[in-house]
């Protein structure tokens, strides 16, 4: 019994022994109310990552640049073509500038002054943004005069631009065509000198002397006359004798009462064109001037 009362003394010092080991190993691994001293502090830093810290969300893209969120409109909207949006050769005020002129009712105000109004931009730079839009075919302005004798200007917005104007071509000046033949291998002459013999029998003529005569009367029609004023001429002031030769008679007429040339006219002199019609940048009022600027009005209150 004594060994065993030994043995189990030891054996229960032994437990004893574990349990006051773990009992230490567990309050050197407690957390102090009042924080950690000197040697506590090397075993929790204050660097340490928190493991309850939230963890960033993750994005769809992992690239840069612009992420769109379109959502789609089903009123008040303005459908614009990437042609104007992305437009390589217009500035960015004129590109906004069309997108708010498309966006307008019609009949809104979309002079100059009206849009310096109503954006920050001034009128100079408002004007020369309008110019863009009207070089490229978005927009243009026509001057139009009314009733009153005022004169206005009306701009027209497109959302497709249009294609380049070309000037249009000079009407052709109408050329009087010469008389037609009445029948194939005829010609105006010789109708004419066939149709004598029923102003006067006595101007009957063979066909042998009307190809002679031909070369004559066509000498007429050279210098401007017409069929008309030829018959005059050859069947006004008949004698009353009798006619014994009508062809050398009508040749002896054709020869003595042919009438000189026209003159050459002068050639037209040169058109000179106005000046087109300009808005002011700064009164938004047309005047005439060949480069696009200021009225001579606004010049003259800006140089005072």
């Amino acid at each position: 019994m004594p060994n065993s009362a030994g043995a189990a003394g030891w054996l229960w010092c032994s437990v004893c022994d574990n349990n006051s080991r773990n009992a230490s190993a567990l309050a050197g691994t407690a957390i102090p109310l009042r924080g950690p001293d000197h040697q506590e502090e090397s075993t929790f830093p204050m660097t340490d990552k928190h493991p309850s810290a939230p963890v960033p969300a993750k994005t769809r893209q992992s690239h840069s640049g612009v992420i769109h969120v379109n959502e789609p409109h089903t009123e008040n909207f303005t459908v614009v073509g990437n042609h104007l949006a992305q437009h390589s050769e217009l500035s960015l005020l004129a590109i906004g500038l069309a997108v708010h002129i498309q966006s307008l009712p019609a009949g809104a105000s979309a002079g100059i002054k009206a849009l310096a109004g109503r954006f920050p931009e001034g009128e100079i730079r408002i004007a020369a943004a309008l110019r863009e839009l009207e070089e490229h075919g978005y927009l243009t302005r026509a001057r139009e005069r009314l009733h009153s004798g005022r004169v206005i200007t009306r701009t027209t917005s497109y959302n497709r631009p249009r294609n380049a104007t070309t000037p249009a071509a000079e009407p052709a000046v109408p050329v009087p065509a010469p008389p037609k033949a009445s029948a194939p291998g005829r010609t105006p002459a010789v109708d004419l000198l066939t149709r004598l013999r029923t102003y006067d029998s006595r101007l009957l003529l063979s066909e042998r002397d009307v190809q002679r005569l031909v070369p004559d009367v066509s000498a007429w029609f050279e210098r401007g006359v017409g069929p008309t004023a030829v018959e005059r001429a050859l069947t006004s002031g008949l004698p009353q004798d009798p006619i014994r030769h009508p062809a050398a008679f009508l040749a002896r007429r054709l020869r003595e009462l042919l009438p000189p040339s026209l003159p050459v006219p002068p050639p037209p002199a040169a058109r000179v064109r106005p000046a087109r019609l300009q808005d002011c940048d700064g009164c938004d009022r047309p005047f005439r001037s060949p480069e696009p600027g200021q009225c001579r009005d606004c010049r003259m209150a800006g140089a005072a």
